[in-house]
């Protein structure tokens, strides 16, 4: 499978999410050899959409020459295109967010209706593409936090998605706090092999993943604490 990882923390590869994604990734290709393409969006020479509109009539084609081309091109050959960021303001960090406005160019103006809602007829065929969304926030707790990005990612990719939202994730980047993180790595890896093999998690595993590693008020209570010092 080829795959796409558009990593949306400014960390580059420091990044708490990554070491889910990376846990991800590991399970994938133990159930088969995978072909994986790390992009950091901090990394790349990624203009701001317009709002012009040039590329849904012109057939594609934007403003813009810049670094997007090439990662349009690759997320179209890919078959598998991975979101992996930490949560900004309950959203995606911006150089992430500013690739997402120009994935634009893959829709027309023409529009269809699909279930309940209209939706932007495609310029491309990418009916072919899966889509993973890995988030990883500083709070100890999913709920109140990840709606907003979740509600994004399911609007932006309706079919064929899937998404693991993961607290207290600095806790990744805290040798000391191995004794949680490293059994979750292990249920992520167990999650990317489940998701190799057969496109989906079993639920039960993922509720696993996206519970806090341990309780909420004792991780608010260890971040106040650093705070303090």
């Amino acid at each position: 499978m080829k795959i796409l990882v558009l990593n949306g923390s400014p960390k580059r590869d420091q990044s708490d999410t990554m070491h889910i994604t990376r846990a991800f990734l590991d399970g994938m290709k133990d159930a088969a050899p995978q072909d994986i393409h790390v992009m950091h969006a901090i990394d790349q020479h990624i203009e701001y959409c317009t709002g012009c509109f040039s590329c849904m009539f012109n057939g594609g084609n934007c403003v813009h020459d810049d670094g997007m081309r090439i990662i349009l091109e690759e997320i179209l050959e890919s078959d598998l295109l991975v979101l992996s960021f930490p949560l900004y303001c309950y959203g995606m960090p911006a150089p992430l967010k500013a690739i997402v406005d120009r994935i634009l160019p893959l829709s027309s103006m023409k529009m269809e209706k699909v279930g309940d809602r209209y939706e932007h007829v495609g310029q491309a065929d990418f009916s072919h593409l899966r889509y993973l969304m890995i988030c990883g926030c500083g709070f100890p707790n999913s709920r109140h936090n990840f709606e907003p990005a979740v509600m994004q990612f399911k609007l932006l990719f309706p079919q064929g998605h899937t998404i693991l939202t993961v607290p207290e994730s600095p806790l990744f980047n805290v040798p000391s706090a191995s004794v949680v993180t490293e059994p979750r790595l292990e249920l992520v890896r167990e999650s990317g092999r489940q998701y190799a093999e057969s496109g989906i998690v079993e639920t039960g595993l993922m509720d696993r993943i996206m519970s806090p590693m341990i309780p909420e008020e004792q991780y608010a209570a260890i971040v106040n604490e650093g705070v303090k010092a």
